[in-house]
């Protein structure tokens, strides 16, 4: 059985385990890795913009969109 999950450390800086095995007084080997998870990622994620445009169905339309109001003038 593998279980891979995402758990936050608590301010003691320890990470709490509790593993349900549905096999009471059974013997088992246990493996923990620990490794850090990478950063959020901030942004689009690569290759995103390479959606753009990319809806082929037919059926698709778009809404018809107001006009845009005129340009203010900026001095």
């Amino acid at each position: 059985m593998t279980i891979v999950f995402t758990s936050q450390s608590g301010a003691d800086g320890k990470l709490h385990l509790e593993i349900p095995v549905d096999q009471p007084n059974a013997q088992f080997t246990i493996e923990v890795v620990v490794r850090q998870s990478p950063p959020a990622q901030k942004g689009w994620p690569p290759g995103y913009s390479a959606l753009f445009g990319s809806i082929d169905d037919e059926t698709f339309t778009t809404h018809p969109q107001p006009s845009m109001p005129p340009p203010v003038d900026l001095e």
